[in-house]
């Protein structure tokens, strides 16, 4: 009897596995993604009143910082129910200053939904974001949204997706008018409209329904048209149906569906829908499209990581009986419950109040209360499976990229990366008493955010925390003055400098110590010279005829790394320098290892002195969209800056420019911009490389 009430229990598992969606929602920042966001959750039933960006009234932009700007900051995850599917979404942020939040993100999901303005196309964070999906093999469609503005053009945005991105969309819907008329879309699958009635957008819900009905006359002929492109691109990637093509026989809508759902997963075609998210147009069949093309957890290959304490491969199929496996993206420092551990289970299932095993660090814990989570609001579960995303309360030594398993069958799931910090201040309280509560909250800050890095300099004796642009140091201070209630002083951001040498040098150095007893002695001639940009410090041995022990040759390497790690202009690291030792000698009583060391930093530090040292900075790339009308202002500024503008795109009134920049310069760039183009224009930096800073620039 126990075997025949357990087999539809575990086929009906196996139904709800194969019908979850794990999706996010990626763009870049402005095109729309909290508010397609806010829709699908209304649509489905969620949420029971719409939100606006612009108000912060919206479910998933629940931070004070969110809602007063009108930003996403953090990705925030929820759950909804659409035809039969479960559909758990994480919308993330645009801004390029929270990338990480878009990585830890894609890294645990199985699709992506990569939202387009229709008036700009692709944007600059738009690659970027692309590329991180492509990093992840995530497979995704394209919801071109803002169909209803001024300049918005369908199939241009498509264009930009293929050139740009080197993707091979292929529209499934075609609107049925544009800005001011767009009214609908075609289904180029089903062959019918769907057009959206006035008052779709209402908070109420009055009239939200769309209308289907029969293809309008007048778009029969360019139906058709786009309907055969479709059928083309869908064929080739399956080869039944382009036989069935070349020998014009007819192919069904379900053999379409199913091939366009493989090659979807496949990374093969991008299906691409269209709507104005704003008017709640297109949402409904967008969460279609979600459910018919994107992958479920038993369609993308099984999760692979190394096992514990060796570097033997291991795979973990997405299977309820599979041992338990999950990855932690991401921790919160919640004020009520404490500190909570989202994660995602890639096999297997887990109860609230078992044991689990880190085998990042090797720690047992026990799993206290699981939450399904709502953006910042929680719903208490007894137990998740495989494909499911949760946060876990009492995973105090868990932090985020830790795989957590079945201690019975560890296994390491590849970790998360980050990108390092491109930009530095110190910080210090306001009051001396609140040093100790400085430094807990900036402890669960960079708990929390992996891209904030906090260190305290014991030369200067200030504390330097680094992030990836001003606005994620402004959010982290803001936030730390709400949720913490630290007052702070921040210095001016400090430019991360290096330096290096432009000349070969050769220098000879002897140290001598008498001290009574043994004393000390060591000799070493050193030669330095550059190299490359990104070579970073090399240390050769070129020692013949054992001028120097073996022994000793290590410490001298020491030593000079160690004299390396401050340049003498203005004490920053030294980078693209070859330290090569030539020759030397050594006393048989009187020679150390901490003798040759100093001899060795001794050395080093003369050598860069006559290698004539230079200042290098780091230079940024900076992607800009403005308005044609402020093109010359923008470029101006640019000029004055230093900037070397590489690029310069037009479409349509919008204009993209394209240069590198010192990070020096783009300090305050964000209110210059704005005032410059009326808060119409802008923009993303990101890390390109370090270049030799021009001498009329003074380096503090």
């Amino acid at each position: 009897m126990a075997t025949l009430t357990k087999r539809p229990v575990q086929a009906s598992l196996e139904s709800s596995i194969r019908n979850t969606r794990n999706i996010g929602f990626i763009a870049h920042i402005d095109a729309g993604k909290t508010t397609v966001t806010e829709r699908v959750l209304f649509v489905a039933g969620r949420i029971y009143k719409i939100g606006g960006v612009d108000e912060g009234t919206t479910a998933m932009d629940w931070m004070p910082q969110e809602k007063e700007r009108g930003i996403t900051i953090t990705s925030a995850a929820t759950t909804c129910e659409w035809n039969g599917y479960t559909i758990n979404v994480i919308d993330t942020p645009g801004h390029v200053d929270f990338t990480a939040e878009v990585e830890r993100s894609l890294r645990i999901l199985d699709g992506g939904v990569v939202v387009f303005d229709a008036v700009a196309g692709v944007q600059p964070q738009s690659e970027t974001v692309w590329r991180q999906a492509d990093k992840y093999n995530i497979p995704r469609i394209c919801f071109v949204n803002k169909m209803d503005r001024v300049g918005a053009d369908f199939f241009r945005t498509i264009d930009t997706i293929a050139h740009r991105l080197q993707a091979n969309p292929v529209a499934i819907q075609i609107p049925v008018g544009q800005e001011d008329s767009f009214r609908g879309v075609i289904d180029l699958i089903e062959e019918k409209a769907i057009l959206f009635p006035d008052g779709a957008e209402k908070a109420d819900g009055a009239d939200k329904t769309p209308q289907e009905g029969p293809i309008p006359d007048e778009l029969m002929e360019e139906v058709r048209v786009h309907r055969n492109e479709m059928i083309e691109k869908v064929a080739e990637t399956d080869e039944d149906l382009i036989v069935k093509y070349l020998e014009d026989r007819e192919i069904t809508k379900g053999e379409i569906k199913a091939a366009l759902r493989r090659a979807t997963i496949d990374y093969r075609l991008v299906p691409v829908v269209c709507g104005s998210a704003l008017r709640n147009r297109g949402t409904q069949p967008l969460l279609d499209a979600i459910g018919d093309y994107l992958p479920s957890p038993l369609d993308v290959p099984p999760v692979r990581g190394k096992a514990y304490g060796s570097d033997e491969e291991l795979s973990r199929a997405a299977e309820v009986g599979a041992p338990f496996s999950a990855l932690a993206f991401k921790t919160v420092a919640d004020s009520f419950i404490g500190r909570l551990v989202y994660f995602r289970v890639y096999s297997g299932k887990i109860e609230t109040g078992a044991m689990v095993f880190n085998s990042t660090n090797g720690r047992r814990e026990r799993l206290g209360r699981i939450v399904r989570m709502h953006a910042q609001r929680r719903e208490e579960v007894d137990e998740v499976h495989v494909g499911q995303i949760a946060a876990a309360v009492g995973l105090k030594e868990t932090s985020t990229g830790d795989t957590i398993c079945d201690a019975s069958a560890p296994i390491v799931l590849e970790t998360i990366t980050f990108p390092e910090p491109v930009i530095s201040m110190a910080i210090e309280p306001k009051a001396r008493v609140d040093q100790d509560r400085l430094v807990d909250a900036m402890g669960k800050l960079s708990d929390e955010d992996p891209t904030l890095k906090v260190v305290y300099n014991d030369e200067t004796g200030q504390t330097i925390m680094s992030g990836m642009g001003e606005l994620h140091l402004e959010i982290i201070i803001d936030r730390m003055r709400r949720e913490h209630k630290v007052e702070a002083n921040v210095g001016k951001p400090r430019v991360a400098y290096r330096e290096a040498i432009t000349s070969h040098a050769k220098v000879e150095t002897r140290f001598v110590r008498q001290t009574g007893g043994h004393g000390q002695f060591a000799h070493v001639w050193i030669e330095i010279e550059p190299l490359e940009r990104g070579s970073g410090v090399q240390f050769q041995d070129s020692i013949k005829g054992g001028a120097i022990p073996r022994e000793f040759i290590s410490a001298v390497e020491k030593g000079a790394k160690e004299a390396l790690n401050a340049g003498p202009l203005g004490g920053y690291p030294m980078v693209d320098v070859k330290v090569s030792l030539v020759d030397g000698s050594f006393h048989e009583v009187d020679s150390s290892a901490v003798s040759f060391q100093i001899a060795g930093s001794m050395a080093a530090k003369a050598a860069v002195q006559k290698a004539h040292p230079v200042f290098l900075e780091p230079i940024m790339r900076l992607a800009i969209v403005t308005p044609g009308e402020f093109l010359g202002d923008v470029l101006g500024d640019l000029g004055r800056r230093r900037a070397n503008i590489k690029n310069i795109e037009g479409q349509g009134g919008v204009q993209s420019v394209r240069a590198l920049i010192p990070l020096g310069e783009s300090f305050g760039y964000a209110s210059a911009l704005r005032s410059l183009t009326q808060g119409r224009a802008s923009y993303t930096i990101e890390f390109e490389s370090y270049e030799k800073t021009p001498e009329s620039v003074t380096v503090v």
